[in-house]
């Protein structure tokens, strides 16, 4: 995928709030890039891929870890295996899919409950245990995802990499985004915030279902406009537009309490009014976002027309470093820019 240059000055706010937020965190390199009406308006790349001394700088085929942001390509597998009939409904059963789960802990949790981060469900060493009742709250667990690649994997007998590869990567010719069993000179390190830091996990398996998932900003930037564009590039189809639309479009159940995060297959989605939204508030309704823990987002904005990217390579959030206004606020920067630029081209 090839898109013009032209870049635009409106949008160099976004780089300072990038500059500030690389200042805050313990980081060695960051990046951003916004897609403007089919064109680069923006793309910036600072620091080095590493602490260390002569570590290579970032620069555009630089791939950076984007931990949680690969849970967009897992919503677009779940997506696919609907599409053509592996998965019945969202909300069938999960243990209807992996039988081989306890009943007693599973009972009357949907695919979309995992979906949506409202299955209630924690795992604690080999037990799992019950939070909150299906649809009733929302939390942010690792259990989910797990069900969901394994599920993938038994209804399309292909992995979650093996999808977005034949589907995605495979015809857009992307070679800077991969699920990595081994470093090389072109992935960052990611910058730890202390030593033997245990949250930090990665992996050797390469089928998409572990965090050890490497994007370049470019090409990160190009998901965002594989959604924005519903699937269809240079006037192709590469994927069809209801696997995108099901992706991105509100699937929290609704029992959810309106004030809770909202989702569709594991992206954030801006849709109903909410406190608790991981999106800025100036951000318009129908825009959805996907969030990493090394800080690293990308956030659509259909209404504008618009895909913008930060990556970061910091692991988590020092303190004192306010994570959800940050976010927000890298949104709503965005956002000034396009009324900016709307304003005098008036």
């Amino acid at each position: 995928m090839i898109l013009s240059h032209k870049v635009n000055p409106f949008f160099v706010p976004v780089v300072d709030h990038v500059k500030a937020t690389f200042n805050n965190v313990i980081c060695s390199g960051a990046s951003s890039l916004i897609i403007h009406k089919d064109s680069i308006v923006l793309e910036q790349y600072m620091g080095e891929q590493s602490g260390e001394e002569e570590a290579r700088t970032v620069q555009a085929d630089t791939q950076f870890h984007v931990a949680s942001v690969r849970k967009s390509y897992i919503g677009f597998a779940v997506s696919y295996a609907i599409f053509y009939g592996y998965i019945n409904n969202i909300d069938d059963l999960v243990v209807s899919y992996l039988p081989e789960l306890d009943k007693n802990s599973w009972k009357d949790t949907t695919i979309r409950h995992l979906l949506t981060h409202t299955h209630g469900l924690k795992q604690e060493g080999n037990k799992v245990i019950r939070e909150f009742s299906p649809g009733s709250n929302w939390s942010y667990k690792q259990i989910g995802i797990e069900a969901l690649t394994q599920i993938i994997k038994r209804t399309t007998e292909k992995s979650v990499a093996e999808i977005i590869h034949e589907s995605v990567f495979t015809p857009l010719g992307f070679n800077e985004s991969n699920w990595y069993s081994n470093k090389h000179n072109k992935l960052v390190d990611v910058m730890l915030r202390y030593e033997g830091d245990e949250d930090w996990k990665t992996s050797e398996s390469t089928e998409g279902d572990k965090m050890n998932m490497y994007v370049s900003t470019r090409e990160l930037a190009y998901w965002g406009y594989l959604h924005l564009r519903k699937g269809m590039i240079n006037g192709r189809q590469i994927v069809p537009r209801e696997i995108i639309d099901l992706a991105t479009s509100l699937q929290s159940p609704s029992t959810l309490h309106k004030d809770l995060p909202q989702n569709g297959f594991l992206w954030f989605v801006k849709e109903l009014p909410s406190k608790k939204t991981e999106i800025g508030h100036q951000v318009p309704k129908g825009s959805y976002q996907i969030l990493g823990f090394t800080n690293v987002t990308l956030l659509v904005i259909p209404e504008e027309d618009i895909v913008a990217v930060r990556m970061f390579n910091s692991f988590g959030s020092p303190e004192g470093y306010d994570y959800l206004s940050d976010v927000r606020s890298f949104g709503d920067t965005v956002m000034k820019c396009v009324k900016n630029e709307s304003k005098v081209s008036l």
